[in-house]
């Protein structure tokens, strides 16, 4: 079970509240979350973002600010900045977006301009909504067109060159939400230079592997990479973008004052404590086991007779296929809830399904590696995870994840 904490001034002066959070904490600790994009930051990191540097407004930039009293913001951005720099080898950093979307956006519009070309992965094929879906704003300010995969689910090289040369994109983005494989970034590279356009690589999810080193990173070869701080890096909710030197300029303008006002600084304070963990020894070794925990939780899956989109995965992230079984992913992930599981549906290549319906499951590794899970225990949630595909009833599993839970508490 969760521990409670002794009486606090939430609980004291708004208990609605406080129940929330409290079931919040209950939830996460007596469940599991397979959620490829969902991970558990540290109680270091929880310190941080609910410190008292929560009141400060901070407008601009460390030494650049448009009030008084900013000092020790400015270190702590700084501080945030470096570490950042330092963990992925990165000309200039820029720690200041709200999220991954944000950061997108805000990179989309210094490269690209209003109304420029670009050119992202469809989101059908696994990439995300905020590389030019209609949906997205992403798609509504820019002229966007998009590439996918080829049979295998793998990116069509192809594809992506037909479609730049045709459309003659300001920006090429590399990247995706739902892509269990390694990109060759210097391909996508060649192809944007081939009409002089910048490349973006979107790395929200594999950002901690990246950093580790146990995956390719796009640092280096891509004009500009952004990504979240939550997924795999593990830190608070946030987004970074990392860029070159002779794009910097352009890129912080288009977040302050262009796309953002006050920074967070009680959330850059949290990036900055996630940077620090991981530039310890030990995160190597805890990204490889989540890469590792991937792969084995998608031979699992395979064994037991469950396609896998790509037949495998290089990253955290194994999407399942259940178009040759009865279920969608929405009621796999409506099963999985009530085993405790915490999933998500996801569509697949090719997928005819709409969005909250879907022919996928995505699952993730990340989550359950922080908690301490081991071959056996990801073994365990591949045999619950089939066990619900085929039908099997939801309760008989609840003591088996209870199980987990209380022997691998949350961290």
């Amino acid at each position: 079970m969760s521990h409670i904490d002794p009486p606090s001034a939430l609980r004291s002066q708004d208990p609605d509240v406080a129940a929330w959070l409290l079931r919040e904490d209950h939830r996460q600790a007596n469940s599991l979350t397979l959620i490829a994009s969902e991970n558990h930051c540290s109680a270091a990191v929880r310190e941080a973002c609910s410190s008292r540097i929560t009141d400060k407004y901070a407008e601009g930039y460390p030494n650049r600010r448009y009030y008084g009293g900013c000092e020790v913001a400015d270190g702590v951005e700084e501080l945030a900045r470096h570490r950042a720099m330092q963990l992925f080898s990165a000309e200039d950093a820029n720690v200041q977006p709200h999220s991954g979307t944000t950061a997108n956006l805000a990179t989309l519009i210094a490269l690209a301009g209003p109304n420029g070309r670009i050119v992202g992965m469809a989101l059908k094929a696994g990439g995300h909504l905020s590389h030019g879906h209609a949906k997205s704003h992403t798609g509504m300010l820019f002229a966007a067109r998009q590439y996918g995969v080829d049979a295998t689910g793998r990116i069509d090289l192809d594809e992506v060159r037909a479609v730049v040369r045709e459309h003659q994109p300001k920006v090429l983005i590399a990247g995706g939400s739902s892509y269990a494989r390694n990109i060759d970034y210097q391909a996508f590279a060649a192809i944007a230079k081939e009409v002089g356009a910048f490349l973006m690589a979107d790395v929200a999810h594999p950002a901690g592997l990246m950093a580790a080193g146990v995956v390719p990173s796009p640092v280096g070869i891509a004009d500009v990479v952004t990504m979240t701080t939550h997924k795999t890096l593990r830190g608070p909710r946030g987004g970074m973008i990392l860029a070159r030197k002779d794009v910097a300029k352009q890129i912080n303008s288009s977040v302050f004052p262009g796309s953002q006002g006050g920074p967070l600084v009680q959330q850059i304070a949290g990036k900055a404590v996630a940077f620090g963990e991981a530039l310890g020894p030990s995160f190597r070794i805890y990204q490889q086991k989540v890469k590792d925990h991937a792969a084995w939780l998608a031979e699992c899956l395979i064994g037991q007779g469950l396609d896998i989109v790509t037949g495998g995965t290089d990253n955290h992230i194994v999407l399942v296929d259940l178009r040759k079984t009865d279920v969608t992913g929405a009621q796999v992930e409506e099963r999985a809830l009530a085993a405790g599981l915490a999933v998500n549906k996801n569509a697949i290549p090719g997928d005819h399904r709409p969005p909250m319906v879907t022919s996928g499951l995505r699952l993730g590794t990340a989550a359950v590696t922080t908690r301490g899970f081991g071959r056996d225990q990801i073994k365990t949630v591949a045999d619950v995870i089939c066990g619900l595909v085929r039908g099997a009833d939801p309760e008989r599993f609840r003591p088996v994840v209870q199980g987990l839970c209380e022997a691998f508490p949350l961290p």
